[in-house]
């Protein structure tokens, strides 16, 4: 990571919307993969870059769900693609590759959490499997149509805090924690930009990670209304009551502003939070990135780790 971990008061706030992110930006010509970009926060992205003239391609675990919830919205093809299998992630990346033509923005959207002890693909934990496996393969195989100048924005959380990477256990074979899983795949989302954008550098290519906030959407799935109650998320009939969430619009501004910005132009591999980089926590629970999830040595391990896991390394 060459960018200094700090904020550079970009004008924008935790209130920003994507919309409002984008007003100015032309991005006719421009082609974007959105994966998760038919819910929650991922389908605002996919809105606010297809309203400023962008292609926008969305792989889809279930492709008629996907087609029906964007209906209406013109410039954009889904696509059939499961993050939780292999052999899909690398089927989605090659037909995308044989068709040709670049990619100017990754948007790693999908992601599960606190989900109940669940294995995919060769056995691994749900939610490493998904959040981070089932993109890294994906970056990996687009790679090609990247290179060049792009930029790959892969969605981590706050919840990173819970949890660095369990490096003697990171698939949960013993003694299983849904948010303490939850918690290392979305460090794990932070190391996987620190080490691309070092890696792609050269290439043009930038990587950024992100918190997009706090926002009720289909990510709690797993969670019962008692669980959300307990957090002071919502009441009794489900309603949010908690005034520090965003809504899904504004959930969506920090990853559209870092896969968009020219504020961004020449920067990469920093966590950015409320359309904004910031800070580095030192103590947990204090705001911004904690220092593991930014470590450069970590982010290496952990490349290893993945290529060797997926079997997939566009830099070997």
């Amino acid at each position: 990571m060459t960018t200094a971990q700090s904020p550079i008061h970009s004008g924008f706030g935790a209130r920003t919307t994507a919309a409002e992110v984008l007003a100015g930006i032309d991005l006719s010509g421009k082609r974007a993969v959105v994966t998760g970009g038919y819910s929650g926060i991922g389908i605002e992205t996919v809105r606010a870059l297809a309203n400023a003239g962008a292609e926008v391609v969305v792989p889809a675990r279930r492709v008629d769900v996907a087609r029906e919830a964007l209906a209406g919205i013109g410039r954009v093809r889904v696509e059939a693609l499961d993050l939780g299998d292999l052999q899909s992630v690398n089927r989605f990346a090659d037909t995308m590759v044989a068709a040709g033509g670049h990619i100017d923005m990754v948007i790693d959207s999908a992601g599960i959490m606190a989900c109940p002890e669940t294995r995919v693909g060769p056995g691994w934990e749900a939610q490493f499997g998904t959040n981070h496996l089932g993109h890294f393969a994906l970056i990996n195989g687009l790679w090609p149509l990247l290179k060049g100048g792009a930029r790959v924005v892969s969605v981590s959380s706050g919840g990173h805090g819970i949890s660095d990477i369990r490096w003697d256990d990171p698939q949960f074979l013993t003694g299983y924690d849904r948010w303490q899983a939850y918690g290392q795949a979305k460090t794990a989302n932070v190391l996987f930009a620190v080490e691309l954008d070092r890696l792609g550098a050269p290439h043009g290519v930038q990587a950024f990670s992100l918190h997009p906030g706090a926002i009720l959407t289909p990510l709690q799935r797993h969670l019962t209304t008692e669980d959300m109650m307990a957090a002071g998320w919502v009441d009794a009939d489900g309603r949010g009551i908690d005034p520090s969430f965003k809504s899904t619009q504004q959930g969506a501004a920090t990853q559209v502003w870092a896969a968009t910005s020219p504020q961004l132009a020449g920067m990469g591999g920093v966590y950015c939070e409320d359309c904004d980089i910031t800070s580095v926590a030192e103590t947990k629970g204090q705001p911004g990135v904690r220092r593991y999830a930014i470590d450069g040595a970590s982010a290496r391990r952990l490349w290893t780790l993945s290529a060797e896991l997926t079997g997939v390394n566009a830099f070997a």
